[in-house]
């Protein structure tokens, strides 16, 4: 009681209107006492210097989990990078392993590289697993100058001819790369017409990353969702001194996709728009020459499930599954999100999300396209054998014996008139190769 009477006795003094000298003098006396009789918080007390790394809730909800260790279908990860040319046979061995645990079949390496650096990736996979992995080529910008068009186009042909089955463009391209006269190159830099023209020639797809978060283009306080990964990695901030504006480089690569109707793009990581699904739709409508993959932005995507569900519906034709940074156990948060109808479930990088997960629950048809169908018809080198058709072969037959002769939606570059005046040749080089 006596600290009850101390404590009152103080607080009547610290809030007590400002009093002569002596008399503060002895309401610091007595604020030292309260300091002394109020006891110390006992061990496992809140703390209140946490950070926000350090915060890692535990769940008390409990609701029903249906953890997925194996893709219900087996997939093609259209978005992944690998260091072929310096893997050893036993690294990829212990690679395709991992790939099989998953249901993973056909990884496509986004870093094939160019020239010799492809050639020997291309001669690692050949020699071991050859129906297991695509490779992407990609440019080499050291002769960045008023010519490099037509000499870049012909470089990616070579490689097109050793084996590349795509091209990828890093993020840099519209960002970061500048000519040889120090100019940033945009993402819609006519100087590339040829070497994308090059491609629709080939029938072979561009898989291009364009930008960055939107977030990364903020100001990095308070209201910035992606505040702790900017923390953490601060290099990634892209401040309006140094970068063009995010708006800009979206405006830059639609630009570049309406200039070349025949070249059938992936646009990386939803475009960065999977929190604007609305928006991602409209571009997809209005460019049928462009699809998109969900590498890294699983996010986006677990914190809003009806709309995303809904959004895969409607667009089932035109996006792919990508994960981009290698880490098998990683790819079974994927499966979760896109095959189940949990919820409140971690995702698997803070930085990323410091809000939990929800499952899409996507219906059958839909996990086909986004796991393999819609890849098969994209990449013209992926073997068209060996994957599940027997309940699609069987529903077709029972369909066709009702009189349902309902057909399955085409990819949309099968769809997608050819551009006015274009001669016959050029409408079988936007068709698909086999």
């Amino acid at each position: 009681m006596r600290t009850l009477a101390l404590t009152a006795g103080a607080l009547a003094l610290l809030f007590a209107p400002p009093a002569p000298t002596s008399a503060r003098r002895s309401s610091e006396r007595v604020a030292g006492a309260l300091a002394e009789a109020i006891p110390a918080a006992p061990p496992g007390a809140a703390s209140t210097t946490m950070t926000v790394e350090e915060y890692e809730p535990r769940s008390t909800l409990v609701v029903p989990e249906h953890p997925v260790e194996r893709a219900r279908y087996p997939f093609v990860d259209i978005h992944n990078h690998q260091d072929f040319d310096t893997m050893s046979a036993a690294e990829l061995d212990k690679l395709v392993a991992d790939m099989d645990a998953i249901n993973l079949r056909v990884m496509v390496n986004l870093s094939g590289g160019t020239g010799e650096e492809l050639k020997k990736g291309l001669a690692l996979v050949k020699a071991h697993h050859p129906d297991r992995f695509v490779l992407f080529a990609n440019l080499s910008f050291d002769d960045l100058d008023a010519g490099y068009g037509p000499r870049a186009a012909k470089r990616f042909r070579d490689d097109a001819a050793a084996g590349a089955r795509g091209l990828k463009i890093f993020k840099g391209f519209g960002m970061t790369l500048k000519d040889k006269d120090g100019r940033r190159v945009a993402v819609d830099d006519p100087r590339f017409d040829a070497v994308f023209e090059a491609c629709a020639d080939l029938g072979l797809p561009v898989l291009i990353h364009t930008a960055e978060p939107a977030s990364f283009f903020e100001p990095a306080d308070r209201f910035n969702e992606r505040w702790l990964e900017l923390k953490q990695f601060p290099q990634r901030a892209r401040p309006p001194d140094r970068f063009p504006s995010w708006e800009q480089l979206m405006a830059e690569q639609r630009r570049l996709f309406a200039r070349h109707p025949r070249t059938r793009f992936v646009n990386a990581h939803l475009g960065w728009l999977g929190g604007n699904l609305a928006r991602l739709g409209r571009l997809l409508d209005e460019l049928p020459n462009v699809s998109t993959e969900i590498g890294a932005v699983l996010a986006e995507l677990g914190r809003q499930p009806r709309t995303a569900r809904e959004w895969f519906v409607k667009n089932q034709d035109r996006v792919l599954f990508g994960k981009d940074t290698w880490a098998r156990d990683e790819y079974k948060v994927y499966f979760r999100v896109l095959e189940t109808k949990d919820e409140y479930f971690d995702y698997y990088r803070k930085r990323h999300a410091f809000w939990k997960m929800y499952g899409l629950d996507l219906p059958d048809e839909v996990l086909r396209k986004l796991y393999f169908e819609n890849a098969l018809r994209l990449v013209p080198a992926i073997a068209k054998t060996g994957w599940p058709e027997a309940r699609r072969a069987e529903r077709r037959r029972v369909e066709g014996g009702r009189g349902e002769q309902r057909q399955l939606c085409p990819p949309a570059w099968q769809v997608a008139s050819p551009p006015r005046g274009s001669s016959r040749s050029e409408r079988r080089a936007s068709a698909p190769r086999s």
